[in-house]
């Protein structure tokens, strides 16, 4: 008798002990799965913050490029679309587009299409600016 109640002893031992490894497991689970869905929610605000800074860029680099022709006089960047050329901004995915209009009153109105994505998402601006002329 005193043989079985130790077996009995010892087997409620392991169940419980089994219970605990159990538990531990699906614990573990239920947290990778909760850090997993806020690196997620980082990676995508990075990669929003990324193509903000991006477009900032872009449109700076459009802008001082417009106020450089416009100040040179180059007659042939007017009132057509001008694709510039950023390989040099090492931006992957990434436009950037220039409409210069007419000089009047001392001022160039121009229009600024940027374009840039990472991964699944695609930030695009298009904005119009006018420059003041000397």
């Amino acid at each position: 008798m005193k043989n079985s109640i130790e077996k009995m002893a010892k087997t409620r031992q392991k169940g419980f002990v089994m219970i605990l490894v159990i538990t531990t497991i699906a614990l573990i689970g239920i947290v990778m799965f909760v850090l997993t869905e806020d690196a997620k929610t980082m990676i995508f605000q990075s990669d929003m913050a990324y193509l903000e800074a991006v477009e900032r860029n872009l449109a700076a680099s459009g802008l001082v490029w417009a106020k450089q022709n416009v100040e040179n006089g180059a007659e042939e960047i007017f009132n057509k679309t001008i694709e510039l050329d950023i390989t040099d901004m090492h931006v992957r995915n990434a436009a950037l587009s220039i409409v210069i209009g007419i000089a009047e009153n001392k001022e160039v109105e121009l229009e600024l299409s940027t374009s840039c994505s990472r991964g699944r998402r695609t930030l695009r601006h298009h904005d119009k600016y006018k420059i003041k002329t000397d």
